[in-house]
């Protein structure tokens, strides 16, 4: 059964085997210098995040930018989450990994989106991805704020709007009969139950350019 991770999220290390460098851990800041020069060898064809579910948007931006200015493919394995999501989208093919891994890639959203709006947001290679094409504006939760006085209306979101356990879900898991792709949007409510998200239709990863083939 697919259960969202839980917990703080280790800082990032990296491992490279061959030509693929190997990232786990949340993307926080402490190993981006070293990615950054391992990109830089000309060496790394691929990165892999495998069980990555932390990170700040900052240095999310970072990492896609080195993998942009590197032109390096990404592949994922296990679950990526938020910062993850947005620097493995980053790269000239994303895929993910084989095997019998269950994968999981959290893509956060401000809010429930219809069909219309998933058709071509994370479509196209090389096209330049911003904060905004990951979580859209920021939606303020007022359900445990609504006593407390409101904030003045010039304030700025904070740049970190995704929000744990919230956004689109696209999972994979493999059977005797080839892997099986879904769709869901999940609240934050669900905590680590995946069953309790919404799933949706006409969302395949393919499709929609969140997967190459």
């Amino acid at each position: 059964m697919l259960a969202l991770a839980a917990g703080v999220a280790s800082s990032a290390e990296l491992e490279l085997e061959g030509n693929r460098l190997l990232v786990t851990g949340a993307l926080d800041g402490t190993a981006l210098t070293a990615f950054k020069e391992h990109l830089a060898s000309d060496k790394v064809r691929t990165v892999v995040f495998e069980n990555s579910t932390g990170g700040n948007a900052d240095v999310a931006e970072s990492y896609a930018a080195a993998i942009r200015a590197s032109g390096v493919r990404t592949e994922m394995i296990g679950q990526c989450q938020a910062a993850c999501a947005y620097a493995f989208l980053a790269g000239t093919e994303h895929r993910f990994g084989r095997g019998l891994y269950i994968n999981a890639l959290m893509i956060p959203v401000a809010s429930r989106p219809q069909s219309a709006d998933l058709v071509g947001r994370w479509r196209g290679v090389g096209v330049q991805k911003t904060l905004a094409d990951l979580s859209g504006p920021a939606v303020a939760d007022t359900s445990l704020t609504a006593d407390l006085p409101a904030a003045p209306a010039a304030e700025a979101p904070p740049p970190d709007n995704w929000r744990p356990d919230h956004g689109v879900l696209f999972t994979s898991t493999p059977t005797l009969f080839g892997r099986i792709y879904n769709t869901y949007y999940c609240d934050g409510t669900q905590g680590r139950d995946v069953s309790k998200c919404e799933l949706l239709s006409d969302a395949d990863p393919y499709k929609l350019g969140v997967l190459t083939p």
